[in-house]
């Protein structure tokens, strides 16, 4: 989008913005927290430009990270269980817990949730639900520790502000790790946290420069560029 085609508020933004400069992540936030703002509170964003290309399986990045301040977002977490598991997470905050029925009621359309949890044994089934929820990134997948046994133990840690990434096919990381409201050091804190993870996820198979470009918005904000030199291993 051109920037006359830009809000008045997303304009008088970019204007306090210093064009071409490279913020440290403490004066990237400092400053984001200055721009004109709308009435809600904005969710703040990392956008990370990796070097790896998405057309290679063996150069996909994902993984989750735990935020140590919390996401400041409510989130609805559904399960696919039956038994013991499927009693433990109903017991740690569950909005949906199921099966079969579970199943039929999204192939149905039910799509009233943000993240869905599998056991292993229940994934035969849901392995039917890929056309459904893997468009929207909510398919159960081990790599981002939604399936698995103990469904207790991913509840809170989901419900506690855990967060996932995932390459996308222009080669880009996007993670919401706050709010605008959040004290800055929280927000310093849990965006280093997103980045080390990324970093850490580096496929074995990348060569040259992994964290090529970082920029940090809040939802209604123009982006600000920060430092890669930090980042770079």
């Amino acid at each position: 989008m051109k920037t006359q085609n830009r809000s008045k508020r997303y304009r008088a933004g970019l204007a306090l913005i210093e064009a071409g400069k490279r913020y440290s992540l403490p004066d990237g936030i400092e400053t984001l927290k200055k721009l004109p703002a709308p009435k809600f509170d904005q969710t703040v964003t990392l956008s990370l430009r990796l070097g790896v290309d998405p057309r290679q399986s063996d150069q996909m990045v994902r993984g989750t990270c735990p935020l140590p301040h919390g996401s400041g977002k409510s989130v609805r977490v559904l399960v696919f269980a039956q038994g013991q598991a499927a009693e433990t997470a109903r017991e740690a905050g569950a909005e949906y817990v199921g099966f079969e029925d579970l199943i039929k009621r999204i192939q149905e359309g039910f799509q009233d949730f943000d993240v869905a949890i599998a056991t292993p044994a229940a994934m035969s089934e849901v392995r039917k639900l890929g056309k459904v929820l893997g468009p929207r990134g909510l398919m159960p997948n081990p790599k981002t520790g939604t399936v698995i046994e103990d469904t207790g133990k991913a509840i809170r840690e989901i419900k506690a502000g855990r967060v996932e990434f995932k390459l996308d096919k222009n080669g880009n990381v996007a993670v919401p790790f706050g709010k605008v409201s959040f004290q800055d050091q929280a927000l310093i804190e849990n965006g280093s946290a997103v980045i080390d993870a990324i970093v850490k996820a580096r496929p074995a198979s990348a060569k040259g420069r992994f964290v090529q470009n970082i920029t940090v918005s809040a939802t209604m904000s123009p982006g600000l560029v920060i430092d890669t030199a930090p980042y770079i291993k």
